[in-house]
């Protein structure tokens, strides 16, 4: 069901040769640029029009408006199991908890006397989130999106999600009673490329927005490259992820299921045990079979499983461990080891690091209060999850009085001279020279001898 690769017995490999050894899906996001450029034109030219025509041929449903009214959005709201309901709040109440610590606060630093120079923050003015709607429905993506673009105080929130045939062409109901639980009511039943290319370029529904947000399937990844640039993104991202750093003192029985949890998402998903013990292999082994026989996607699954992006990766002890998933950078890295929190302080990339037996990876798509947007493919490598941050800007605010300028002036002039650029130190030369006074020869600036 799952095939192994057996590190043990040589010196890793280091940088890219390792990586190159470690299970991964293909997902080539250039190649699906051919297909996604022409709908992003023509939803630029056409608009609603277009995202019409693209729902009924790739969602097989026909709408008259993209936007959802509010009214579905209060039906889906009045109508929305009670206990899916308690859970959604009680995720979005810890979610709230964690990302407002994220904010930061601008910080002013006095650089020299009279020369100041402060950081702002300032949340982008518009986003689009973008929440999957294929072989699984995601409210949860909507929390997660939402929080952080609201803790950060951006000032206009837009949610899309595909279009539903089961539901009357409207996303799914849960999907936007979750939009109604937090406030949101600008709401587009629109998916895939086409809806990226909505945000972007704007249609008589929906404004440009300035940063799109959200996992979604290879073509929102496409979309999003295309379109980087004339809008921010927080990633491409791929297929999710889990793995599991364990040693022998692991539950072979936990493994198994939080391997699966994940697998569960697509037939590309990937799981990946990472360990030093081939006991626990192979009682990870004996358990796969009858945990994905008793699951409701036992087919999806086992073909994750099976699939190249999955593996056992039997290494020779804990540091070669650390090193497998370092470079492997997984979007979700659980620590099932003895003194698993120290384990977990050492390692350097992941998307997010669940530690010991009761802190699992659903945990985290849920109720821990972290976010589950996170990077895949191995971009954990260098970069991070969403979170308040990524709606942020920094901005650097430079007040400097004439005598803090003229103390450094000749620094800047010589700095512009020895880069050929003369008319940077020009512009502060004028600030010292008066009336008709010759700025090129005589004057002096001050500091120089």
């Amino acid at each position: 069901m799952i095939s192994r690769i057996d590190l043990r017995g040589e010196p890793l490999p280091e940088g890219a040769a390792l990586r190159d050894l470690l299970p991964r899906a293909e997902f080539d996001v250039e190649a699906a640029l051919d297909k996604v450029r022409p709908i992003c034109d023509d939803v630029r030219h056409r608009g609603t029009a277009a995202l019409i025509e693209y729902a009924r041929r790739f969602d097989g449903v026909d709408i008259e408006r993209v936007r959802v009214p509010q009214q579905a959005l209060t039906d889906a709201l009045d109508t929305l199991d009670p206990q899916v309901r308690a859970a959604l709040e009680e995720s979005i109440r810890r979610a709230r908890i964690v990302h407002r610590e994220q904010r930061r606060t601008d910080v002013t630093t006095k650089v020299v006397p009279g020369g100041t120079v402060t950081e702002r923050w300032v949340p982008v003015e518009r986003v689009g989130l973008y929440v999957p709607g294929g072989l699984a429905v995601y409210p949860s993506s909507v929390v997660m999106n939402v929080v952080p673009a609201q803790e950060a105080g951006v000032d206009a929130v837009a949610v899309t999600s595909p279009p539903q045939a089961g539901f009357g062409g409207l996303p799914h109901p849960t999907i936007l009673a979750a939009c109604a639980l937090l406030g949101v009511d600008e709401v587009y039943a629109a998916g895939g490329a086409q809806a990226i290319a909505m945000f972007a370029y704007g249609t008589e529904e929906c404004r440009p927005v300035n940063l799109v947000t959200g996992p979604g399937n290879i073509y929102v990844a496409a979309a999003k490259r295309h379109l980087k640039g004339r809008i921010g993104i927080d990633a491409e991202a791929g297929p999710t992820e889990i793995a599991v750093l364990a040693d022998g003192s692991a539950d072979p029985a936990h493994v198994a299921a939080d391997l699966i949890s994940q697998a569960e998402h697509d037939t590309l998903a990937a799981a990946v045990l990472v360990t030093d013990s081939e006991a626990l292999a192979t009682a990870v082994e004996a358990e796969l079979v009858p945990q994905v026989k008793a699951t409701r996607h036992t087919e999806r699954i086992t073909e994750a499983l099976g699939g190249r992006q999955s593996a056992i990766v039997l290494v020779d002890g804990l540091d070669e461990g650390l090193k497998v998933v370092d470079a492997y950078g997984a979007e979700h890295l659980e620590i099932q080891t003895a003194d698993a929190a120290e384990v977990a302080a050492r390692v350097r990339n992941a998307g997010a690091i669940f530690v010991g037996p009761w802190a699992p990876v659903s945990l985290g798509d849920y109720c821990a209060g972290s976010n589950h947007v996170l990077p895949t493919g191995g971009c954990a490598c260098h970069s991070s999850g969403l979170s308040v941050q990524s709606f942020l800007r920094g901005i650097h605010v430079v007040d400097y009085s004439r005598d803090a300028l003229a103390e450094v002036t000749h620094h800047v002039v010589a700095l512009a001279e020895a880069e050929d650029l003369p008319a940077h130190g020009a512009a502060l030369k004028a600030r010292f020279a008066g009336g008709e006074q010759d700025r090129h020869s005589d004057w002096k600036v001050p500091g120089e001898k």
